[in-house]
């Protein structure tokens, strides 16, 4: 039988094996000439540029403080998504996770909306505190984190749902309340999945475009993330652009290779 399968499985037919290769090569092929075109002679005083620099420095900032901010809120909405008894939990789920699906300048629009000047929200946080967040880094972070903050919570509700309730159960039974159980053994069991959220959920910040410039705009030296200086710089320097196109390609190489080995576990 094993023999039979492995025989089977070494084989593919032809025209199966033809489609594959050219989806394999429709998803390489601009990755490798996105390599081949970069300015390697010049890559080290590009890379180390005031300009690059900037953009990295104000990207990475904000991609961590918006994974942050998605940690201290993600995490309590997955658990109350995988443990809690709320009618309607399965409509509640489907909008959280649509940012997943929505085009993000129409979240970028509906972050305006509400949190602008003249948004439902953001017209009393102007009136009472003089605060914007539109045009701002918080702007940035909040643009970063509306968009991201599915990732992590799909991840740590898959984490707690899969783990075993025994545990809790048995903290239960010694005394422990439901906070210490939480934090001391919910919390543990789960920290793989938290930790590939994490990852994830710092990947998409990194790499947002569409919120970010609809509602914390394009200021160079002020909101230019990464992807924005990419944006910026096609219609000047192009081989800046590809320069911060291998940064981004690094970075989303780095976060694949570190969860494969969840991914492959989480298969088995």
């Amino acid at each position: 039988m094993s023999r039979r399968r492995r025989s089977t499985s070494g084989r593919l037919p032809l025209v199966l094996l033809l489609p594959a290769l050219f989806g394999l090569a429709f998803l390489l092929v601009p990755l490798i000439g996105l390599l081949v075109r970069a300015p390697w002679s010049t890559l080290p005083s590009r890379l180390f540029s005031a300009e690059v620099w900037t953009a990295l420095r104000l990207s990475l900032v904000c991609a961590t403080a918006a994974t942050v901010l998605c940690l201290l809120l993600g995490i309590p909405l997955a658990w109350l998504l995988a443990r809690g008894a709320l009618p309607g939990r399965g409509l509640i789920r489907a909008l959280v996770t649509v940012p997943l699906v929505l085009p993000p300048v129409v979240g970028g629009v509906a972050l305006l909306l509400v949190l602008g000047r003249r948004g439902l929200i953001g017209e009393r946080l102007d009136l009472w505190f003089g605060f914007s967040l539109p045009f701002t880094i918080a702007g940035v972070i909040v643009a970063e984190a509306f968009v991201a903050m599915p990732f992590l919570v799909i991840a740590v509700e898959g984490a707690l749902r899969a783990a075993d309730p025994r545990y809790e159960e048995a903290a239960a039974t010694l005394g422990a309340g439901r906070w210490l159980t939480f934090r001391r053994v919910t919390l543990p069991s789960i920290a793989p999945g938290v930790m590939a959220g994490a990852v994830l959920c710092w990947a998409r910040a990194l790499g947002e475009f569409g919120a970010t410039i609809t509602f914390a705009g394009n200021l160079p030296g002020r909101t230019t993330t990464m992807p924005l200086a990419v944006y910026l710089a096609l219609e000047t320097d192009p081989e800046v652009a590809v320069v911060l196109s291998l940064v981004l390609l690094l970075v989303s190489v780095v976060v694949l290779a570190s969860l494969r080995e969840r991914w492959i576990g989480g298969l088995r």
